[in-house]
């Protein structure tokens, strides 16, 4: 029996952008997934503040997925939970959701990873999903910029496709052939200087960004 294979992309998505859809998207097509789930934070921890209100940034990643060529899910639950909303958590939900046998695959870009051992139950991850990471050509795990925790925990479980898509959890994989350079902050100081960032966002995104007067002075 063929098991089911979800990918999961959250974050702040204030606004989404292109790296964003090009990340759901290289994993997507990789892990020929099932379904694409998209999270929209509610209150992450590590940040200081969100710059727009919940609705506008689940519009928002509802317009940048809208013609997704893979089956997509926007899910809702972190902006119902109240609190700090942490990572782990929604894993922990998304599998009692999904069951025991799905392959669970979280995405997260380079940066995200260099900073893994402030995510409260880091470790933890693994008893729920893979985590696969999108880096640019030529960066490496052990260059020296990871914790030695992460280093460590990361390479003992590194896996193929097959194996991710195999197995429900507990691998790690790194691709370094994904080149994402796009800002939310920079993003945001650009709309705030009266520029359109047209080639860093999707113009869906774009469009409901202008027509509710978002990221300006008030």
């Amino acid at each position: 029996m063929r098991r089911r294979c979800i990918a999961v992309l959250g974050g702040s998505f204030d606004p989404v952008h292109n790296g964003h859809v090009a990340l759901g998207t290289y994993f997507s097509r990789l892990l020929t997934v099932d379904e694409l789930r998209i999270i929209p934070a509610g209150n992450p921890w590590q940040k200081e503040g969100l710059h727009v209100l919940p609705d506008a940034r689940l519009a928002m990643v509802n317009a940048a997925f809208a013609d997704y060529p893979f089956p997509v899910k926007i899910d809702s639950q972190e902006l119902l939970r109240a609190g700090a909303t942490y990572t782990v958590d929604t894993l922990q939900a998304l599998r009692q959701e999904l069951g025991v046998a799905a392959s669970l695959s979280l995405l997260i870009g380079a940066d995200q990873l260099l900073r893994l051992q402030t995510w409260h139950g880091w470790r933890e991850i693994f008893d729920y999903a893979h985590l696969c990471v999108a880096s640019r050509p030529g960066f490496a795990i052990n260059a020296g910029q990871l914790s030695i925790e992460v280093e460590e925990f990361f390479l003992e479980r590194l896996g193929t496709v097959s194996q991710l898509r195999q197995q429900p959890h507990g691998r790690s994989f790194l691709a370094n052939d994904l080149s994402i350079e796009v800002s939310a902050t920079e993003i945001r100081m650009l709309l705030l200087s009266g520029q359109r960032p047209s080639k860093l966002v999707p113009p869906r995104v774009l469009d409901y960004i202008e027509q509710h007067n978002l990221y300006k002075r008030r």
